[in-house]
């Protein structure tokens, strides 16, 4: 267990672990606005195909 919480502190301490976390972060952004976007489109969408469906 020690070496684990050691590892972890020299992770943390370094600048990997920083930058992991901001990656992280910017990734956590990017799928949200990301699921918004589509949950915000997708039934405008499906109705935009279903009228052109319609008129085939």
């Amino acid at each position: 267990m020690s070496t684990f919480i050691a590892r972890a502190r020299q992770f943390l301490v370094s600048e990997d672990g920083p930058t992991t976390v901001e990656y992280a972060v910017m990734l956590a952004l990017i799928v949200a606005v990301a699921i918004g976007t589509i949950a915000a489109l997708g039934p405008k969408v499906k109705e935009a195909f279903q009228s052109v469906a319609d008129s085939m």
